[in-house]
């Protein structure tokens, strides 16, 4: 049997005891990097912005939108039964069930640290020209060491997590600005809807992965229990209500961020003729267009999205699977054995941004399995008493679960069987 390792267990006792907003900022820190902030973002988005120009933005913002919905109930199932979403699974559903639903979630958190580890890599090939092996071995080492930091107090890890989140979003306002995109097509198309073609909605599929992650859905569940010493009615109410402005905070955050990354694409290399394949090919042709400050932010930002994301993806992959089968394992273990398929991409020849777009559209597929077991619990008083769902959060909750599996469908139908 694996010994019991908890990384990133947190306190059962901090935060509003000394100031709301203080809750906020802390909350904040942890949730801005693992609110859709990945190499697999960086992948979709500039693959779409590149192809299809900004035809693609409203669905960074619908994603964004479901994100928020999701976390919310996500939190709110935490806050009123004072355990995560797989724990919640371990106690409503048969043991059987919970470990299919474990493996589904272990390929869904298999899937984000591919991404992760390939984005860490390739920002470090990109900025040291370092051979791509080597770059993932020290990726690894990276995430290890600030996994290790924790040792010292969780504020180091969220204060770590936070500067390199804010390194991202302070690499692509400079981008941004550089590039000079058309803001009247921006605001045009993050409003109305639009999908060029079937391989559009190849890239869709894929930002709705890269943005709405099943581990996250989890992992939400889990960290909001640690901000509350006032587990009264009105104590849980206050919480909640800090939560959704953490939630929307961090979000319009991440879908800056996002929104971001497509627009410089369009702006640079859609209006050059230009069809981005790989991320060399990315960080090359900004250099020329807007100048070495540009391609060096980009190279940065993939390296902090890498790093950041797959130290919080620690948290979320111990949290599964002790949840569901009452396992976990040790975090060095853990970050070596997930290492393992970036490593064989790379090894291979697999194009690594390709594989990120992949990665994310598996992440898609495997999405309503979280989204159905969350609805179903959260719909149940005897668990969530006055946290219950209405009707009406219920029924926007079973719609995106469907526009999901919809999405999926109509992906397999146009790629897979040619329909």
């Amino acid at each position: 049997m694996f010994r019991i390792c908890q990384p990133f267990e947190l306190p059962q006792t901090c935060c509003y005891d000394e100031s709301e907003w203080r809750s906020l900022r802390k909350g904040l820190s942890i949730a801005v990097p693992y609110e859709s902030i990945d190499p697999g973002n960086f992948a979709t988005n500039i693959s779409g912005g590149s192809r299809f120009n900004y035809s693609l933005l409203w669905v960074i913002l619908w994603s964004n939108l479901i994100a928020i919905f999701l976390q919310t109930m996500s939190a709110k199932l935490g806050i009123a039964t004072g355990k995560n979403l797989a724990e919640m699974c371990a106690k409503v559903f048969g043991r059987r069930t919970n470990w299919f639903f474990w493996v589904i979630a272990e390929i869904g958190a298999m899937a984000t640290d591919l991404a992760e580890f390939l984005g860490g890599a390739l920002g470090i090939n990109l900025l040291f020209h370092l051979p791509m092996w080597l770059s993932c071995l020290m990726t690894g080492l990276l995430t290890l060491l600030i996994c290790y930091m924790e040792k010292y107090g969780q504020k180091i890890v969220e204060a770590v997590i936070t500067v390199l989140v804010a390194v991202i979003s302070v690499s692509y306002v400079v981008e941004i600005f550089l590039s000079n995109p058309d803001w009247g097509q921006v605001a045009f198309h993050t409003v109305v809807p639009e999908l060029p073609n079937t391989d559009a909605v190849f890239i869709a599929v894929g930002m709705l992965g890269a943005t709405v992650m099943p581990h996250v859905i989890y992992l939400h569940s889990e960290l909001v229990q640690c901000r509350c010493k006032d587990f009264s009615e009105e104590g849980k109410k206050h919480h909640l209500k800090m939560e959704k402005i953490d939630i929307a905070l961090a979000m319009n955050i991440a879908f800056f961020v996002n929104a971001a990354m497509l627009i410089i694409s369009a702006a640079v290399f859609f209006s050059h003729n230009m069809t981005i394949d790989t991320m060399e090919d990315a960080h090359r042709s900004l250099e020329p267009m807007l100048g070495s400050l540009s391609s060096g932010a980009f190279g940065i930002a993939l390296l902090a999205s890498g790093l950041s994301s797959s130290a919080v993806g620690t948290i979320a992959g111990q949290t599964i699977m002790k949840g569901f089968v009452g396992l976990s394992i040790p975090v060095q273990l853990r970050r070596i054995i997930t290492m393992l398929p970036a490593l064989i991409i790379i090894l291979i020849g697999i194009n690594p941004m390709n594989a990120l777009i992949w990665s994310q559209i598996a992440l898609s597929f495997i999405l309503p399995v979280p989204i159905i077991q969350m609805i179903f619990i959260a719909g149940k008083k005897e668990y969530m008493g006055n946290f219950t769902n209405s009707g009406k959060v219920h029924k926007i909750g079973v719609l995106i679960a469907t526009v999901v599996i919809v999405l999926n469908i109509v992906l397999i139908f146009q790629n897979f069987i040619g329909i």
